[in-house]
């Protein structure tokens, strides 16, 4: 499977894994500013943004995509950084591969199963009548009906295209993304300890990283550190992105 990526910069490569329901795009910005000091690839994972669409969706497949995409562009080591859904990727990949990653950034995820949260967002995704919604303003009207926070409705509103017949549909593939999100939120595949330099990054309005996470952490990753970034939530990249650049930074250049 070929994903697709955009490439900025030159130097050591460094690989940045979205989220759910995200695309390459939400990393941009941070790509190009990392770019004065890497290679960055920003990647769509299977089924999100402009990449193949598969039927399935687990962990294990997502890190086998990242290790032929990596082989397919002849680096077989680089800096790993994954946020949400991407940060699991990346901490199954190092788990699989640890030899092809130099440094891991996990961003406001952590290695356990999650009892969900985004059942609110799939209701209103799977009620857009695409066939009769001809223009964006429709959809973002039916999709305002449900969901009320406009950044999260932006964010949404960023998976829309325009097919080759004129019509509207959706970026990612959605039935497959709604029928395997009991493996999204799953727990990472066991693997051997990455004990390299690892950081994780939790928004400090977020809830996805708890204390009592911490230990199940330092056994899986026994180089980690955590850093916290106020006032972001979740989206940290979204948020507080000059924050967010500064630590990755710091992190990835220090010797």
């Amino acid at each position: 499977m070929e994903l697709n990526y955009k490439t900025f910069g030159q130097g050591h490569p460094l690989i940045i894994l979205h989220g759910l329901f995200g695309s390459l795009d939400n990393w941009q910005t941070l790509a190009r500013q990392w770019a004065d000091h890497f290679t960055v690839f920003i990647v769509d994972q299977r089924n999100h943004g402009r990449s193949p669409q598969r039927d399935e969706i687990t962990y294990p497949l997502m890190a086998e995509d990242l290790r032929q995409f990596m082989e397919s562009h002849w680096m077989y080591h680089a800096h790993i950084l994954g946020h949400s859904m991407g940060g699991k990727t990346a901490m199954t990949f190092a788990g699989q591969y640890p030899d092809m990653v130099d440094k891991l950034v996990v961003v406001d995820i952590a290695p356990k199963q999650y009892q969900g949260g985004h059942e609110n967002i799939f209701d209103a995704l799977l009620s857009v009548d695409l066939p009769s919604a001809n223009d964006r303003k429709l959809v973002e009207e039916q999709l305002a009906a449900r969901i009320h926070e406009p950044a999260v409705l932006q964010f949404l509103l960023k998976n829309l295209s325009r097919q080759s017949d004129g019509s509207l549909g959706w970026k990612m593939n959605l039935p497959a993304i709604y029928r395997h999100y009991a493996d999204i939120l799953a727990d990472i595949p066991a693997g051997e300890p990455y004990d390299k330099p690892t950081l994780f990054i939790k928004g400090g309005e977020s809830a996805y990283i708890r204390p009592a996470d911490w230990p199940a952490i330092e056994q899986r990753f026994p180089a980690a550190q955590l850093a916290t970034v106020e006032g972001a939530g979740h989206w940290v990249h979204a948020e507080q992105p000059a924050a967010l650049r500064q630590l990755v930074l710091d992190f990835l250049l220090d010797a």
